[in-house]
């Protein structure tokens, strides 16, 4: 059977999309290679939510065209966001793709490859078997394993001036409880402990097919599966974080206390333009909330700086909300003039040096806050998963509660006895750097 390379790009829900198609072409037969050089059949799962990702792209590639001339490469396919918005463009400006699959189209990928082969191979098309039943094939996990994403919806509404999501995936779509929990029941058999879940927008879930947001609900049906030993909400809108879904984490112990926020700027008149439904006072008042309610909460954010039209003192409002905030994680994006979105139409657009220029500053200002953060918790003992070991330092790399796998800090320790990725062991702090936690086996 013909052997396949998968690229994934972008992000964690792009990963699932990523896992799922791997699922369906083992179901059907298929091998894999890990060596592009090898594959009969390459596949790039693209993103193109910023330049940035839509150049990894472009470059992705062209890297893997090369394959059909100096390796056993005999097609390419081009899925995700990359497919969706720019399949007219991708047809001309790279003859070596062989087929595209959009991102409402993931299911089809074997139809699409034995289409592709019934005119070059009609008998290696025959060998492709196609599952009755495309929900339910296995996932091929590609994380370390102990941990796995756990996409509950597809698409946006929100319709930020600046973002692409809503036009390259559709209006929010949610997942239907059950099948949720019935993959996640899977992946606890196959050894998953920490379920970290998923989608452009996870704190309003439910609301499209039930009525109300279901989020707390879905949760604590999580949380009754057993082997799930964390819980993790990424992506929670600051104006649907509600009081029950905060109960619900402050309550339940699988449930970490960690909530992603993404609020983007903190100036009224920037939020506006956004497109943003929340004001600088909201989101303090949001964040003020969590943190009594959910004693000892990570808070984790995402912004932008050099919107369009962003001012000296649009920014100095944003430099003045990090320093009160004092978010345990922070990232800063310079924005990215998407074709396409209301934004990039804004006759005021920033320079990217002022746009960099900006994000540098915050980031500065927030790395004392992170090691300030961290420099707290000296003396204290954590849950610390293994994540994985160093063999030239001789130590071991775990994550707290407060850090999600890829994105924050990590924890540093030295254990005499092997452990294996996924165990937990308790460490106390001994030392901090600016993202990072340094420590020791607790009682040693």
């Amino acid at each position: 059977m013909l052997k396949v390379n998968l690229i994934s790009l972008g992000c964690d829900k792009n990963r699932v999309d990523s896992e799922e198609m791997l699922g369906l072409l083992n179901a059907a037969g298929f091998s894999f290679s890990d060596d592009e050089s090898e594959a009969d059949i390459i596949i790039i799962n693209t993103c193109c939510f910023i330049d940035d990702a839509k150049m990894e792209s472009i470059d992705t590639i062209l890297e893997m065209a090369e394959y059909k001339e100096m390796g056993s490469c005999r097609y390419i396919f081009v899925a995700g966001c990359l497919s969706e918005r720019y399949k007219e463009e991708i047809l001309v400006q790279f003859p070596e793709v062989d087929g595209f699959i959009g991102t409402g189209d993931l299911k089809k990928i074997l139809e699409i490859i034995r289409e592709q082969l019934e005119m070059d191979d009609p008998d290696e098309a025959e060998k492709i078997r196609i599952p009755e039943e495309t929900n339910k094939h296995d996932r091929i996990i590609t994380t370390p394993g102990h941990y796995e994403f756990l996409k509950i919806a597809e698409g946006c509404s929100k319709r930020c001036t600046y973002c692409i999501i809503p036009y390259i995936r559709g209006s929010y779509r949610s997942f239907p409880m059950d099948r949720l929990v019935d993959e996640a029941e899977q992946l606890a058999s196959r050894g998953v402990t920490e379920m970290i879940i998923v989608a452009q927008e996870t704190s309003i879930y439910g609301k499209d097919i039930y009525g109300k947001e279901c989020l707390p609900e879905l949760l604590r049906r999580i949380a009754d599966i057993e082997g799930i030993k964390w819980i993790r909400v990424l992506y929670c809108y600051p104006e649907d974080i509600t009081d029950e879904f905060l109960k619900v984490m402050a309550s339940e112990p699988k449930i970490c206390r960690y909530i992603d926020m993404p609020v983007q700027h903190a100036s009224d008149r920037i939020l506006k333009r956004m497109g943003r439904r929340t004001r600088h006072d909201d989101i303090l008042a949001i964040i003020e909330k969590a943190r009594r309610m959910v004693p000892g909460v990570a808070l984790r954010t995402s912004l932008i700086t050099g919107f369009p039209g962003e001012t000296e003192d649009d920014h100095r409002i944003l430099v003045d909300f990090v320093k009160k905030a004092r978010f345990e994680h922070l990232g800063v994006f310079t924005y990215s003039q998407e074709e396409g979105t209301p934004a990039a139409g804004f006759d005021d657009q920033i320079p990217e040096d002022i746009r960099k220029s900006r994000r540098d500053e915050i980031m500065q200002i927030q790395e004392l806050i992170s090691y300030e953060n961290l420099a707290a918790h000296i003396g204290e003992t954590f849950d610390v998963v293994v994540d994985g070991y160093l063999p030239d330092e001789d130590v071991y790399v775990g994550r707290t509660y407060m850090d999600a796998p890829d994105v924050d800090g990590a924890f540093f320790f030295r254990c005499e006895r092997q452990l294996m990725t996924g165990d937990h062991i308790f460490c106390e702090v001994t030392n901090v750097s600016d993202y990072d936690f340094y420590g020791e086996i607790a009682g040693q």
